[in-house]
């Protein structure tokens, strides 16, 4: 299975007052294909069924070029490796503008909210993210 892409827009409110999109904001354009991600792995779906789902637990940017408006980018997202209750999801973030723009990732981890504790990956949802491990 090829990795998850996203395909977002920069936003007049996504700029700074130097005319840049925001730092922040690209930990949302992050969030996106992380969330198509969990979605295509069936974890966010879990969480009703089983009161276990994803949480966050690190996530990091690699800010290579700025980004202005308008603009169109592309995230891609795949699975980097994977533990016993999480995995670590690598992104790519590039611009018609300016080509590579970011790079990232991000810790999530399979949690029990009953528990109030972390759980083990389920195995339906660990083949699934074996078939995104090969990167872009």
């Amino acid at each position: 299975m090829p990795p998850i892409t996203v395909d977002c827009a920069v936003r007049w409110g996504d700029l700074d007052a130097l005319g840049h999109v925001n730092n922040t904001v690209f930990f949302r354009f992050f969030e996106e294909a992380r969330i198509a991600l969990l979605d295509h792995v069936g974890l966010r779906a879990l969480r009703d069924a089983t009161r276990t789902g994803p949480i966050l637990a690190a996530t990091s940017c690699r800010f290579l070029r700025p980004l202005g408006f308008p603009d169109a980018l592309r995230c891609v997202a795949w699975v980097e490796s994977i533990g016993t209750t999480s995995f670590v999801v690598a992104y790519r973030l590039t611009s018609e503008a300016v080509g590579e723009a970011a790079t990232g990732d991000s810790v999530v981890v399979h949690y029990d909210y009953a528990a109030e504790a972390k759980a083990p990956l389920p195995d339906a949802v660990r083949a699934k993210l074996e078939g995104l491990r090969a990167a872009p």
